[in-house]
């Protein structure tokens, strides 16, 4: 197979020559699962491509990359990765090629893929599916949430701050490492009044809540979801359930952390217990405490811990956005602007 023709906008087309041409070569083991490599009609190939302003050959189990030199060395490493979740049983889509493309420029790539030194790849298994990061952050934060007790992610949404987070606690629950899931929000609502909602206490906070439901459906089959909450090893409650209790054997996570006071962000901290490990996500430029005058608890926290030994912070950017490309654009955007 070779394609001739550059792609409709391709960016080769109109970006003026920044360094040497070059010229690279792939040839992989297992013949087989190119196809699912190239995508139908090859999309996959014009994805990469498109993106990083190189054309791409294949004929056999070989495939050549021509264009800037840089971007050839960007693009064998994104396709070296997409052959390599495909080997490693993951699924392969337009976001996860982008995230890989996204991390080609970080001289890890090839290491995440197949670990360092003999060294594991880095991924969270769970029942449903096995996690593996998405952009060069996320490389850090997996690891922080294996080493530290405490761990601070802060970033806008979309950069998996909490969806790893859970999934890595999924992880932890189903090995015996920790006995208790715990998720936790404060009941805020984003610039709405939604008055009084009907039903009993869960389903006066489940709504709030509804993003915690959704990462743990993702990771554990529905029945195990249930069976969990029901009998205590996973609960999901608002954070004003946390005061008076100690948190022991137990993965706690508190997500949209800049919506807590620092009254009950120092409540909520120091709940934690024995063989425990706890995560806070938020975004600090997100705030919605009513009043818009009190300080958000997440940042006077991390002013306050970040550097003390056992806690991690870390940060992400609009570059880490794994949804849509355009949703970090969005991010992007509302960032460069004054609020």
């Amino acid at each position: 197979m070779a394609r001739k023709a550059a792609r409709a906008g391709d960016p080769a087309q109109f970006r003026p020559e920044t360094n040497r041409r070059a010229r690279a070569e792939v040839e992989f083991d297992e013949p087989t699962l190119l196809g699912a490599v190239f995508g139908q009609f090859d999309s996959n190939l014009v994805q990469v491509e498109n993106r990083l302003g190189v054309y791409i050959s294949a004929r056999g189990n070989r495939i050549q990359i021509e264009g800037p030199e840089d971007s050839v060395a960007r693009a064998r490493d994104t396709i070296k990765g997409m052959y390599h979740r495909l080997e490693m049983g993951q699924d392969l889509d337009s976001g996860a090629i982008e995230s890989l493309i996204a991390m080609s420029s970080e001289p890890t790539l090839e290491g995440i893929i197949s670990g360092d030194a003999g060294a594991p790849p880095i991924m969270i298994r769970t029942r449903r599916k096995t996690i593996v990061p998405r952009s060069a952050t996320q490389i850090e934060y997996m690891r922080a949430l294996a080493r530290s007790d405490v761990i601070f992610a802060l970033g806008p949404a979309g950069t998996g701050k909490t969806y790893v987070a859970v999934a890595q606690a999924v992880s932890q629950l189903m090995t015996g490492s920790v006995q208790r899931l715990i998720l936790s929000r404060p009941a805020v609502e984003a610039g709405e009044k939604l008055g009084f909602l009907p039903g009993d206490m869960k389903d006066k906070v489940d709504p709030y809540l509804r993003p915690l439901y959704d990462a743990l459906y993702d990771c554990m089959p529905p029945e195990q979801v249930e069976r969990r909450l029901a009998n205590g090893e996973i609960e999901i409650a608002p954070i004003a359930f946390m005061r008076g209790r100690t948190l022991a054997d137990a993965f706690i996570i508190l997500d949209e952390a800049q919506n807590t006071t620092r009254e009950q962000m120092k409540m909520f901290l120091t709940r934690f217990g024995q063989n425990s490990r706890m995560v806070v996500c938020g975004d600090p430029r997100q705030v919605d405490i009513p009043g818009g005058d009190r300080m958000s608890g997440l940042a006077d926290a991390v002013q306050r811990l970040e550097g003390v030994d056992g806690i991690d912070v870390t940060r992400f950017t609009s570059a880490d956005v794994v949804r849509h490309p355009i949703v970090g654009r969005i991010v992007e955007a509302y960032e460069g602007k004054p609020e």
